[in-house]
Parts: structure tokens; sequence; C-alpha cells
């Protein structure tokens, strides 16, 4: 068809649309993005995985490959822990490297990952720090929370009423002064066991069926709140579930990473998103 090659995946059923562009060729502004995820006049996605070389876009980086991640509203976000799994299957797979341990270049770091052999991805995320306390506001119901910094901003709310109860279809308000690029907002019940459930509204997209930097977060909150900084929990989303450990100096984030589709977009179509 001579259109732009693309991938449509998702981890844990937040999905991404990936575009191979070696060479950083793909003038991929806030308005293609925000069409290409659309899911009416696009392909329909959480977000866009641009993958390009580190060199060619001029990022001091040890790692080779660079995940470019944009949000489905256009805007660029540091990091993406349910699509670096995807992105680093993709490097696999593609031979682009041999694997299974490698290093993914991300706005918010280098991410040492490994890619098992059923193609579930374990992603070394970094610290995962506590930055301070303020409040979300669903519906008019103030919920206390811990800020968390994973290399983006989240505010974690423990509940103990069902979060599945929760009414996300307008978006939370939060401390603009706190959080002024934005945050994503985990609402959280502690199980038992070392286990939790959590929903999640991310900045520039809406509730997702799942976040993978917010699971870290939302991990790393609970043990907070339980007066450690090092642990392992289990977290299920909507889109399924992951295992996250979280120590002071590193956490890990291992879930499955799935493709969907393969195909060329139109390039006709792609000229006229501007």
């Amino acid at each position: 068809m001579g259109g732009i090659e693309f991938l449509k995946g998702h981890g844990t059923q937040n999905d991404f649309v990936l575009l191979p562009d070696a060479a950083g060729e793909l003038d991929l502004t806030p308005a293609r993005v925000a069409a290409l995820c659309d899911r009416r006049r696009g392909l329909g996605a959480d977000g866009v995985l641009r993958v390009v070389r580190s060199a060619a876009l001029g990022v001091d980086s040890a790692a080779e490959w660079f995940m470019d991640y944009r949000n489905a509203d256009g805007s660029i976000a540091e990091m993406c822990g349910n699509g670096v799994r995807v992105f680093a299957r993709y490097l696999v797979e593609a031979g682009l490297e041999q694997g299974p341990e490698f290093a993914v270049g991300s706005r918010a770091g280098d991410r040492p990952v490994r890619v098992h052999a059923d193609r579930s991805v374990t992603v070394h995320m970094g610290p995962a720090r506590i930055t301070g306390s303020s409040v979300a506001i669903v519906g008019g119901r103030e919920m206390s929370g811990v800020a968390v910094d994973v290399g983006n901003p989240h505010l974690v709310s423990t509940l103990d009423d069902d979060v599945s109860a929760l009414d996300l279809r307008d978006a939370p308000r939060y401390d603009h002064d706190f959080f002024p690029q934005g945050v994503n907002l985990e609402f959280v019940n502690v199980l038992d066991g070392d286990a939790l459930r959590m929903r999640v509204y991310e900045r520039g997209v809406g509730e997702t069926r799942a976040c993978g930097t917010g699971t870290v977060a939302a991990v790393a909150a609970a043990l907070h709140l339980a007066g450690t900084d090092h642990g392992s929990s289990t977290v299920d989303i909507p889109g399924g579930r992951v295992s996250v450990s979280v120590d002071r100096e590193d956490s890990t984030l291992t879930g499955p990473a799935e493709f969907v589709a393969r195909g060329e977009l139109d390039e006709t179509w792609w000229l006229r998103q501007r």
C-alpha cells in the first residue's frame, strides 16, 4: 500500500500504536498522535510508541533504542511501564535486540528489561520516590493520597470501599500547584496478603485498563503507609494482573506484552492529520 508501518499491541489492555521509525523521519505531530489514538477516526489507543534510535533524536543514552512515548491527546510523557514491555517485545521479535536482557531509552532514563520465553517482560523501573501528600476529588469526595514519582507523577489514594464503585467518567480534580505538569491518579484497595486492586485515571488519556508506572506507584504508596520502603505485591487492574517489587533503590514490573495486529497507515490519511 506504500503507507506507514504500524503495530497494535497492549500490556494488560493498556493499548498502543507502535510506529517503527529507526531514523526519526516521521513528523509525529500532536494532531497525528491524537488522530491515531481516536477510537473512531483512527486506530484507537491509549498512546503511541515510536521506535527510534537514540542517536537519531540526539539523546545521550547507552540504550540503542528510544521509546518516544506520546499520550492519547498528543502530549509527551516521560515513561510508560506497560508500553515499555510492548516496546521491548517488539525489539526482540523484530531482531533489533538479541536479548533477552537489554536497556530501553526513555525520557525518564534508560530502563533495563528482560524478555522472558513466554513473552512476558520484566522492567527495572528505577526508584519510586515518595514526594509528599495531596488530595484527589472524585464527584465531590475528597480522597487523601500519597504522591509518588516513578519518572512521572502519581497520586495514590487507598480506599476502604471497593474501587470498582468509583465513577471515573469525569476527570477527578487535583491540586494543580502541587502537580503543575498534571498527574496520574490511582485508586487502590489493599487486599488480603500481598495484593492490591487498582483503578487509574491517566493524565492526557482518561481512565485506562492499566497503568504500569501506576502499579509501581501504588505498591510504593501502600508500603509507605505500612511503614516500610521495600516489598512485593501483585496488582489487579481491570486489564489483568502484574507483579511489582519495590526497594529503596529500584523497582521492577513484570507483566504480559501482546500484539494483536500490524499493517500500514494510509499515507493520504496521515498527511491530512496536521
